[in-house]
């Protein structure tokens, strides 16, 4: 007996049998593939930070520790809310694990046990994405729906705040990040190892 593998392939928002007053079903399709890319990457980011939370060790592991759960906290009930908008544009949101592998368009977060420091590099990396791609969502939408643009955009604003606490620990004196362009988490985990290094 064989079992079918997962698709890669993003699968397209079918038209909905509804929507809400005064929207496009068109507009609709693209509204909902759009946010459940979002929820997609929300889910992982909440995933990642509790590997983290597991994984990280060292001198500064309570500080990162007891510093991650309040933000999958708040990712949570914005992962809610993007599903939630979904449901009422007339889609079905997909949250489900295996949906979740087949849709994404990233690999897993790429560090296991390590010193949180490392840990939090690579979260910067992740953090960038997720913020990027979150503003590129608001862009899209603006001209489909501000309804939907305004609940991104205050996602955007706990974001941002969640990956400025990670980047304070890897701030030098001078400013710059010791991951310093780094745009892998295991490029970044060895930016912060190499700074360790010479400290």
């Amino acid at each position: 007996m064989t079992t079918q593998k997962p698709s890669r392939r993003r699968r397209a928002a079918t038209a909905p049998k509804f929507t809400v007053p005064g929207m496009t079903k068109k507009d609709a399709v693209a509204l909902i593939d759009l946010l459940q890319q979002r929820l997609v990457s929300l889910t992982d980011l909440a995933l990642t930070l509790k590997h983290v939370h597991w994984n990280v060790i060292g001198p500064n592991f309570i500080a990162v520790h007891t510093m991650l759960d309040p933000q999958v906290d708040a990712i949570h009930p914005m992962v809610d809310e993007i599903a939630e908008r979904i449901a009422t544009l007339g889609g079905e949101p997909n949250g489900l694990a295996g949906g979740i592998v087949a849709t994404r368009t990233w690999d897993d977060y790429d560090v296991g046990r390590a010193p949180a420091l490392e840990h939090l590099g690579a979260l910067d990396v992740v953090y960038q994405g997720v913020v990027e791609d979150h503003r590129k969502a608001v862009d899209e939408v603006e001209s489909l729906d501000l309804v939907t643009q305004d609940m991104l955009i205050g996602h955007l604003e706990k974001l941002e705040l969640f990956h400025w606490f990670v980047r304070g620990h890897l701030e030098s004196m001078d400013g710059s990040l010791v991951t310093g362009g780094a745009t892998t988490e295991r490029g970044a985990q060895r930016k912060v190892r190499a700074s360790r290094k010479k400290a």
